[in-house]
């Protein structure tokens, strides 16, 4: 550019710009340096603040064409370096075609357009989390209403469980054999023991005993609370009642006895056990105890008691077994009532048996007629009785009989084992309930003569009642 249009310029009331400044502004170089630079440079928070990326001449000047003139004053660049920068920056900015627009800041900061906005968050309505407060405060109102509930109940449940019951007089109870708690609480209420037998079942439950009551009948004492009546069937000290076999009773008798009785439970067993097997004693008992299981304590018991007074028996003895041993004592058993005389009666029968004489018991002749029933007690023994043939009758038959004809006591079993050393060989009522034994068939028939003599006197005078058995007869 020459002076005088530098002076053109200046009348004109422009800047003068140098011609490197031009130069410089129509480089694509600096451009790309000058915008490089304005993207680096800090935005203020001042909406009004302007980012001048360039200065105001350079932005005001038109662009310069390509093909116009270079001034002679500026250097030249030689072609090689100017490939050199383009090689050195090939991600550069194409230089602007056009004026550059100026923006504020938060105009800088709006999306381009065509960009899709970012996905906003979804804010919880204030009604969704009014509901959810409301629900959480339902179920929490409603868990405190349980709590206190429940444990109201509990207390109530505890003062009944405690409290005096309204039986107003002692009473039994009986507790069957495998029945639950709810059976027991219903039978209880029902018998008006107790006022509510749901409160005694969660009660037995919460102490945890309502499968430790034992069956059996028990005690109640008047105004017993539930927690008593608990207790006293935990412990289990039942009533016990006793049923009574007396010495000589065949088992068909002891068997009737047994199904008569409304304190045991069950059947008995089908088949008869062995005549002489079940023992003569007074046994104890719960109420509701099956009556087989009678039964078998009978039949255990009494083959321990044979056990122990045949290992003390006796040597010598004309019994060659227990079962032999058996026999002879249920014969002793039924020849008297008085235990004080068995020894001696139970000599008799053993001095007969080592002579070879029969035995001639009259309790023999009735078990072979009437069996295990008995004879009826007003029927007499006639002369045809004594006559007649059964495995029984040792008017008949030598020896003993095959089994027994009664269940023997202890006392007759003693006897047997250890009888009296005598020579008697008979024996006879003397009509005051006892026997006279006699040696000699002679001292027999005398004796037999006085006991006829009381019978005459009794027949005569009916209100001196009688005693003793018949006469044995001689052989």
């Amino acid at each position: 550019m020459t002076s005088d249009q530098s002076s053109e310029n200046k009348s004109a009331g422009q800047p003068a710009v140098s011609d490197s400044a031009v130069q410089n502004s129509a480089s694509p170089s600096h451009a790309g340096s000058a915008a490089s630079a304005s993207a680096h440079k800090p935005v203020t928070s001042d909406e009004n603040a302007i980012v001048a990326p360039v200065s105001p001449e350079i932005a005001a000047a038109p662009a310069a064409p390509a093909s116009a003139p270079v001034s002679p004053s500026a250097p030249a660049q030689p072609q090689a370096a100017v490939q050199a920068e383009k090689t050195a920056a090939p991600d550069a900015a194409e230089p602007a075609t056009g004026p550059l627009v100026l923006k504020s800041a938060s105009e800088a900061l709006r999306p381009e357009p065509g960009t899709p906005p970012p996905p906003k968050k979804r804010k919880r309505s204030r009604h969704a989390r009014s509901q959810i407060v409301v629900f959480a405060n339902f179920m929490l109102s409603m868990l405190v209403f349980l709590v206190i509930g429940m444990g109201a109940l509990f207390y109530f449940g505890k003062v009944q469980f405690t409290t005096e019951g309204p039986l107003s007089q002692d009473s039994t109870f009986f507790v069957k054999r495998g029945s639950g708690i709810i059976e027991i609480s219903d039978q209880l209420e029902r018998a008006d023991l107790i006022t509510d037998a749901r409160i005694f079942r969660y009660g037995a439950r919460a102490y945890g005993l309502e499968k430790s009551m034992k069956a059996g009948e028990y005690a109640i004492p008047a105004r017993a609370s539930m927690r008593d009546i608990m207790n006293i069937f935990v412990e289990g000290k039942s009533l016990m009642h006793s049923v009574t076999i007396p010495e000589g009773l065949t088992v068909q008798q002891i068997f009737d006895r047994i199904a008569n009785s409304e304190l045991l439970s069950g059947d008995l067993p089908k088949e008869l056990p062995v005549e002489g097997s079940l023992v003569a004693d007074t046994l104890s008992f719960t109420r509701g105890t099956p009556r087989e299981e009678v039964v078998n304590r009978l039949k255990t018991a009494q083959s321990k008691l044979v056990d122990e007074v045949w290992a003390k028996r006796r040597d010598g003895l004309p019994v060659k077994d227990k079962n032999e041993f058996v026999t002879l004592a249920s014969i002793v058993e039924k020849e008297t009532g008085v235990a004080s005389e068995r020894p001696h009666v139970a000599s008799v029968f053993v001095n007969r048996l080592n002579t070879g004489m029969r035995l001639q018991s009259d309790p023999t002749i009735i078990y072979g007629i009437f069996g295990g029933r008995g004879k009826p007690a007003d029927r007499p023994i006639y002369k045809s009785d004594i006559e007649k043939e059964t495995a029984y009758n040792t008017y008949i038959i030598k020896g003993l009989p095959p089994t027994p004809i009664a269940n023997p006591g202890r006392d007759a079993l003693e006897a047997v084992a250890n009888p009296l050393d005598t020579q008697d060989l008979y024996f006879v009522a003397d009509g005051t309930g006892g026997h006279v034994f006699a040696a000699t068939l002679k001292e027999h028939n005398e004796n037999v003569r006085k006991w006829r003599e009381v019978e005459r006197q009794r027949k005569e005078n009916p209100a001196a009642g009688t005693n003793g058995t018949a006469p044995t007869p001689a052989p």
